[in-house]
């Protein structure tokens, strides 16, 4: 490791101590910038990248909740609002009993770079709780978060800090945390995104993330005159961001193998057409069950306690949670044939694996590029919010794409090496970097 980065990284270790997440986000991040930083003294004299890497605000409080047998339970909320330097703080809310500080503000932190892609006006921002949605019934889930949103009320707005889904958090959770925002403060505003298109919500923010992450691949296979048509497609995850990437992808020609939850996946050489899909979005957003039943209604292979990626494919794209593909699975992908990887989820990938994919130099978008159209298209329902006029599906589509474009053109512009190579980690973290940094300087010490 650069000695610069490793002195850097002890100090970020000391101030943040066993938050294993964030350190790992912030090295990855600075392995691409230091370097920049150092051929741009003005953002080391700054010192833009210890800013950068100390929320402005970290808000943390009681959660509690009576469930259905009258027992008071309480659980811990958190708001992480990172930066504010383009615009409003911006990202999900994550409901899960892994939620702690140190994950939140790894994704805080990716959030800054995410939305400052974009070219969107937005802050970064994460927020949630250690409360596990799973088999509570809607009235546990409703008082849960107007608890929850008793509190985090005070801290949020549409000029403040406007927060999304994420993990946990679908339509339901997102309704809830809204009608208790509006009961408090007496105010119709943009306060969230993600919410119901009868009530304030865009067109196509269900399917953004799915749906960007896709865009995404196929910009940069073009970049070396390929195409999604024909491909094999490895898909994590079942929830949200994998079905839309799943429908996405089957619409330009790639063939989605599998799907998984965190019980197992399973794999249908056949592919998951739309008919197969659609028994998939039943399944996890009606019935919320496991993935394990589409194995046995379509008489497929199921692995149990197992990842996706020991399927042969040419694309993979990890939907589901942090640090899912190790380096074996990297290395076994690539050997396999895998010429690219785009990822949906927040920091899939870990450290070794990302080592794996740039050595191989095959096409590798981290999460901060890939996934981004997600909070793109929340930026988009903000918009819509304020001007109080709906888009239709077609034209938030429309700048979607064009969105996911130029970010791949950012990526292009930033990471591109002697040898003709994207590296679109260093693409992403400078490309982001930059537009942040700069308004941080503008704005002064604060």
């Amino acid at each position: 490791m650069d000695p610069r980065v490793s002195q850097f990284m002890a100090m970020i270790k000391a101030r943040n101590p066993g938050e294993n997440e964030f350190h790992q986000a912030v090295q990855e991040v600075a392995e691409s910038l230091i370097p920049f930083i150092e051929e741009n003294p003005r953002y080391k004299h700054a010192k833009i990248l210890e800013r950068i890497a100390e929320p402005e605000r970290t808000i943390i409080f009681r959660v509690p909740w009576l469930d259905d047998k009258g027992e008071i339970q309480i659980n811990r909320g958190y708001r992480i609002e990172m930066n504010s330097a383009i615009g409003p703080y911006k990202g999900g809310i994550r409901l899960h009993p892994t939620v702690n500080l140190g994950i939140l503000k790894f994704l805080a932190f990716e959030q800054v770079f995410k939305n400052s892609l974009t070219t969107l006006p937005m802050g970064g921002a994460k927020g949630g709780s250690d409360f596990d949605p799973k088999g509570k019934t809607d009235n546990e889930v409703m008082r849960f978060c107007q608890s929850f949103m008793t509190e985090l009320y005070r801290h949020i707005g549409p000029d403040t800090d406007v927060p999304a889904g994420d993990i946990g958090v679908g339509g339901r959770e997102i309704g809830y945390l809204f009608g208790q925002y509006k009961r408090i403060k007496n105010e119709f505003t943009g306060v969230l995104t993600g919410k119901g298109i009868e009530w304030g919500g865009s067109l196509i923010r269900p399917e953004a993330t799915g749906y960007g992450a896709t865009y995404f691949a196929e910009e940069m296979l073009a970049s070396r005159g390929e195409s999604l048509k024909g491909k094999i497609v490895c898909i994590s995850g079942s929830g949200n961001v994998a079905q839309y990437a799943t429908e996405k992808m089957t619409e330009l020609g790639g063939t989605v193998v599998t799907l998984s939850d965190s019980n197992g996946f399973i794999y249908d050489p056949k592919g998951i057409d739309n008919e197969k899909l659609r028994f998939v979005m039943d399944l996890k957003n009606v019935r919320r069950g496991r993935i394990k039943e589409y194995a046995e209604k379509y008489n497929v292979e199921y692995f149990e306690g197992q990842r996706p990626w020991i399927i042969k494919c040419d694309i993979a794209m990890p939907n589901a949670t942090q640090n899912e593909i190790n380096r074996e699975e990297a290395a076994l992908l690539v050997k396999n044939g895998c010429i690219c990887i785009s990822e949906g989820a927040n920091m899939p990938s870990t450290p070794e694996a990302v080592e794996v994919f740039l050595n191989a130099q095959i096409l590798y978008a981290p999460g901060k590029a890939a996934n981004a159209g997600g909070v793109a298209t929340s930026g988009l329902e903000m918009t819509q919010n304020s001007m109080r006029l709906p888009w239709s599906r077609e034209e938030v589509d429309a700048r979607l794409r064009s969105i996911m474009k130029n970010i791949h053109e950012t990526c292009v512009k930033y990471g591109k090496k002697e040898n003709g190579f994207v590296n679109y980690v260093d693409g992403a973290n400078i490309g982001g970097f930059v537009k942040v940094a700069n308004a941080m300087i503008a704005q002064g010490v604060v």
